[in-house]
Parts: C-alpha cells; structure tokens; sequence
C-alpha cells in the first residue's frame, strides 16, 4: 500500500498540525432529515466533487484504506490528486470521511467533510484541512492558495445546490 505524503494521518479530526495552512469552514445547507440524507448521499457518492469541477477518474465506496484519483480539471487536463481514505464516520446525524494525500498530488496533507444534523434541525457542513504544495508545486504557492479556497467554496456551492435538489 502506497503510503500517505505526511505524518499526521487522521489530524482532521482533532487539533491541525502547525507547518501547514489550514482550512476550517462550517456552513448552513438547509434544515431536516431529508436534507441531511441528500447531502450525505452527495458527500459519500462523490457528487459533491463532481459539483464543485472536479473529475474524479476513481470513485470508490468511501471506506478506510480505498484510493479516490481526481482530476483538478477536465478529464485529460490538468494534474491528478491522489487521496486515500483515512477515517468515515457515519452516525444517525452525522456523516463524514476524510483523505489524505498521496504521492503525485500537487499537495500534501489531509481534507475532511462532515455533514451534522444538529439538534435545532440545522444541517451544517464542516470542511477542516491541512496541507502545503510538494515539489514542483511549492514556488507555485502564493498563487495557488486562493485556488484551494476556491475549491473549498465550490465544494460548499455544490452541496448547497445538492442539498436543496
């Protein structure tokens, strides 16, 4: 098994590691049960990606240890971003996983999603991250970071549009 790019495997969960930017973003999607099933089911079938732009080449089940390959960009453009599955939780009224990087991707470290449904009926997405762009990439940084809060806003659009569908 190929191994992840980083030390910290399953940080999403707790505290971020320092050396790395980090990304903590919870957003309102709507309110219900129905809403949090939708958004779940877009979180866990990759259709969240999908929504935001990304190509994903390889969508497996979300389980811990699976490989997803996406694409940032059209399908025979642009690099890959290989991620393994570190952690899934899925409970009653919260649902989520986590990958982290492996090698080939622009980036290294871990992006974790989790859709709550809260006990005032709110269903609320919580994106936490942590990464830093490998070689060749890195002198590309200062131009890159707002693509990567580009993508975390594309992967909260997306889920909006899916939660209300």
């Amino acid at each position: 098994m190929t191994a992840l790019t980083y030390p910290e495997h399953g940080a999403t969960r707790a505290e971020l590691p320092p050396g790395y930017r980090h990304v903590v973003r919870r957003v309102g999607l709507g309110a219900g049960e129905a809403t949090f099933e939708r958004t779940a089911r877009a979180l866990f079938s990759w259709d969240m990606h999908r929504g935001a732009g990304l190509t994903v080449l390889v969508a497996p089940p979300v389980e811990v240890g699976r490989v997803v390959v996406m694409r940032l960009g059209p399908r025979v453009v642009g690099p890959t971003a290989p991620c393994r599955i570190v952690w899934v939780e899925q409970e009653p009224r919260r649902s989520g996983f986590a990958y982290g990087t492996l090698p080939g991707h622009p980036a290294t470290g871990e992006e974790a999603f989790v859709v709550e449904w809260t006990g005032d009926d709110a269903v609320v997405l919580t994106i936490r991250a942590f990464s830093r762009f490998v070689r060749p990439w890195a002198w590309l940084g200062p131009v890159l970071r707002p693509v990567q809060d580009f993508a975390t806003a594309r992967f909260i659009a997306a889920l909006r549009r899916l939660a209300a569908s």
